[in-house]
């Protein structure tokens, strides 16, 4: 079963269906992929450079979103181990996300 994110198939305005051409959809999916590794990168060196801490939400939110942006374009190209390493990062910003939020 090959793994295509339904939500990049089309979507509805009012009663239309509008359908994304597949130059499109590859774009959208390309720009996943590079916020990804730009907000992963991003947050490694804020945190590195001590203009973050690793306690911080914006820390964490950078890390999730960054690592969902390469879940969608590691399994899109059918690259399963980038996407599973991503998914254990995700869930690691996940659980961190939520002891924050539990602190305050």
């Amino acid at each position: 079963m090959i793994f295509r994110p339904r939500f990049l198939s089309g979507f509805y305005y009012g009663k239309m269906k509008i359908k994304l051409s597949f130059i499109m959809k590859k774009q959208i999916i390309e720009i996943f992929g590079w916020y990804g590794a730009a907000a992963i990168v991003g947050a490694y060196a804020l945190v590195s450079f001590s203009v973050l801490e690793s306690t911080d939400l914006v820390f964490q939110l950078l890390n999730i979103t960054g690592a969902i942006g390469i879940v969608v374009v590691s399994f899109y190209k059918r690259a399963y181990q980038p996407g599973a390493l991503n998914i254990i990062w995700a869930l690691i910003a996940l659980v961190a996300i939520l002891k924050i939020l539990n602190s305050l």
